[in-house]
């Protein structure tokens, strides 16, 4: 019996270390006018709150078809996904972008913020969907996590008005808006100069480390991947793990 999706979205942050992500042999292919064309073959994969895990591979192999799975955009052709008992893949459509809202944050390499709103309204903007779901004052938290990662006097700037590093400061502030008990990265420093790219990853530990979240970052970067304590690769369609060790990243690189 699966749970209800509001119980996993709900439960509080003193007992989100509970969370286990577990992927069984998931696999996704793509139907074309020549054949299917296998993208994912049976991965595997589990990982609970406090993780943090980089998954490298050669372009194409499917990073981001996995990331897109895992954070439940997109489904798989076969195999399974379950938060701690919850499939969300069972529940209506309307059901798993509720679910997705509060239990899962996405930071992509482009920040896609929209230009018309300002920093402050860029990261309430999650808080819209589902507003009776959202708890305690939700303003508040955006300020807060605006001057956490910085940006405190940049509230009513729109997205035009600020560098690379600062844009993609302000989507990771708008990812962990609803609290998500996953924070999922695709390529999160991919468009930032080294040093910018460095302070963004130093505050994604930080804040993954603060927040008690499942950190999971998709790169290119051999840089980026060595600071993960868990690193992963996908080749051929399989998830490979390549390395396990208890560091956390940190601000030497």
């Amino acid at each position: 019996m699966t749970r209800d999706p509001s119980s996993v979205a709900a439960q509080d942050r003193s007992s989100a270390a509970d969370l286990c992500l577990q992927a069984r042999q998931l696999s996704k292919h793509f139907d074309t006018p020549a054949g299917s064309v296998p993208v994912l073959q049976q991965v595997d994969l589990e990982a609970r709150s406090g993780d943090a895990l980089a998954i490298t591979g050669p372009s194409g192999s499917g990073k981001s078809t996995l990331l897109h799975l895992l954070g439940t955009l997109d489904q798989p052709s076969s195999g399974s996904l379950l938060f701690d008992d919850l499939d969300p893949f069972e529940l209506p459509e309307q059901e798993l972008a509720r679910f997705r809202n509060a239990v899962v944050g996405f930071v992509f390499q482009d920040h896609h913020l929209l230009p018309q709103y300002s920093l402050l309204e860029n990261v309430l903007l999650p808080t819209l969907a589902f507003p009776r779901d959202v708890e305690g004052d939700a303003e508040a938290r955006a300020r807060q996590l605006l001057e956490r990662v910085g940006l405190s006097h940049r509230l009513d700037h729109r997205p035009s008005q600020l560098s690379g590093g600062e844009r993609q400061r302000t989507a990771i502030a708008r990812a962990l808006i609803r609290s998500p008990r996953v924070l999922l990265c695709d390529e999160p420093t991919g468009n930032l100069d080294e040093d910018t790219a460095d302070a963004v990853a130093n505050l994604l530990f930080e804040l993954h480390e603060q927040e008690n979240t499942l950190l999971m970052v998709i790169t290119h970067s051999p840089e980026l991947a060595a600071r993960f304590p868990r690193r992963l690769a996908l080749v051929g369609g399989r998830l490979e793990e390549t390395a396990v060790d208890g560091a956390r990243g940190d601000s030497d690189g």
